[in-house]
């Protein structure tokens, strides 16, 4: 039974059978829809060649999208007291999500950031309320939680106050205070760091990034579904389908068959690993808007060259497989096995001035993910 309000105490974090709750996949839903409308949104920018313009409305919305996930999870995992105010206080960040969501669109076609600002306001501001509770909670970790509570509340005015620059500055502001989102835990868990569970946070990063493979697979198939209904190359489209497929399974099998990680190691481990999850994420998502242009350039709907209508996939491609190496793999793996992904990566990317870029990008994923099985089938026997 689920009680009005308790303690925010902090979590052990070698809690057993740490698992996500229904609480957390509900707010994991919530950004189901904001991410769906980010990659809706390059897809529709990068086939009508508006390259630049498309990449950096991404990057910037994927990141208040990646950022509040992120901030919620972590914290959650020390001190989800699942009490009422708890739940009532998440539910108003979901609510947030779905305002930046709905304010995705006239942020790409307008740059107009207001509808995002607020919800991505909303959402922080509710974190504010967590980590208050925290601070009366935990005494032991009071100035962290102090530092967290104080410094997102700070960098919230620099959002709202950044609705008020001119134009040339909105670029340079929003460097400025991602940088100052991104130094707010670096600063806070220095003073007495947060008892995350490790199992627990891994399994959150893996659920997300099931959730930005399942919009690639989204994607592609409603790419398809357009061109078969506009009875145009069934072989082709169905062949590009499969050749889809098989990228985001090996994309899938490459992430989740890397060793866990531990994150217990340093601060300076748990920040990078948890960091460089943005650039996962977001390409895994890019992933399924590059398979859509691939689908336009086929159906000739689109008037982007051959060259850069491949990299719209290839691309993401070749970020993920760098990323997951340099995340899960270098550190873990020896001999010509650390180096299977880079290599692949830079194939991956020469695929892109061939005849056949997706489909050759769909053999070089299969056959590092034999490569890659085969490596810790002789690791686990050697050992």
């Amino acid at each position: 039974m689920t009680v009005p309000y308790r303690p925010m105490a902090a979590r052990r974090p070698d809690e057993p059978h740490r698992a996500s709750t229904p609480l957390e996949l509900l707010f994991d839903l919530s950004f189901v829809v904001a991410v769906a409308s980010a990659a809706a949104m390059l897809h529709h920018s990068l086939t009508e060649d508006h390259i630049g313009h498309g990449l950096l409305g991404y990057a910037t919305v994927f990141f208040a999208i990646w950022w509040a996930w992120l901030n919620f999870t972590w914290f959650a995992s020390s001190y989800d007291t699942d009490d009422v105010v708890y739940r009532v206080t998440t539910l108003v960040q979901i609510t947030g999500v779905l305002v930046l969501a709905a304010g995705v669109p006239r942020a790409f076609e307008d740059g107009d950031f207001t509808v995002v600002t607020i919800g991505y306001v909303v959402m922080r501001l509710a974190m504010v309320s967590q980590w208050l509770r925290a601070r009366h909670g935990d005494p032991e970790r009071r100035p962290t939680a102090t530092r967290y509570a104080l410094g997102i509340t700070v960098v919230q005015l620099g959002w709202i106050g950044r609705l008020f620059l001119p134009d040339g500055l909105l670029l340079t502001a929003f460097v400025v205070l991602a940088v100052c989102e991104m130094l707010v835990p670096v600063i806070a868990e220095r003073a007495a760091g947060t008892t995350f569970h490790v199992g627990h946070v891994v399994e959150r990063y893996g659920l997300f990034t099931l959730i930005v493979l399942g919009e690639s697979i989204l994607a592609a198939s409603n790419a398809i579904r357009a061109g078969l209904d506009a009875g145009t190359d069934v072989p082709a489209l169905v062949s590009l389908a499969f050749a889809g497929l098989v990228i985001v399974f090996a994309l899938w099998w490459l992430y989740f068959d890397c060793p866990e990680q531990d994150l217990t190691a340093s601060l300076r481990k748990s920040l990078t690993w948890g960091y460089g999850h943005y650039l996962v994420f977001a390409s895994a998502a890019a992933v399924g808007a590059g398979l859509e242009v691939s689908v336009d350039y086929d159906t000739h709907a689109t008037h982007l060259p051959s060259l850069a209508a491949a990299m719209t996939t290839t691309a993401p491609v070749a970020v993920y497989l760098l990323v997951v190496w340099f995340l899960q793999v270098f550190e873990t793996s020896d001999g010509l096995a650390r180096w299977t992904f880079p290599i692949t990566a830079v194939l991956v990317l020469a695929a892109s001035f061939g005849p056949a870029p997706i489909h050759v990008t769909a053999v070089l994923l299969a056959a590092l993910v034999a490569v890659n099985v085969v490596s810790n089938r002789r690791h686990r026997d050697g050992a």
